[in-house]
């Protein structure tokens, strides 16, 4: 059976989520690309680092899934940019 997380944990989960959407609408609002917002805008990072210091903390929550979720979701992304970026200089540019 999961344990129940900490009101602390859920605060910090929305405000780790808040982070993320403030550096995509950042991307659609400013000159800067969606996605290079998401990963170079400095809330993006300091919710990756949230997530990362924080985890053990929400082991065996349904918290558990949310960070697991936001880390994948900054890495896939950063791989994909980095694979954009390689296609434009080799074979697209």
């Amino acid at each position: 059976m999961q344990q129940s997380p900490s009101d602390n944990m859920v605060n910090l989960t929305y405000l780790i989520y808040g982070l993320h959407l403030f550096s995509a609408i950042n991307g659609v609002l400013t000159s800067a690309f969606v996605v290079t917002a998401f990963l170079s805008g400095w809330p993006s990072i300091l919710a990756v680092f949230l997530n990362y210091v924080k985890r053990d903390a929400v082991r065996g929550t349904y918290l558990d899934s949310h960070f697991g979720w936001q880390i994948r979701t900054f890495w896939y992304a950063l791989l994909w940019l980095l694979i954009g970026a390689v296609l434009v200089f080799t074979i697209i540019g």
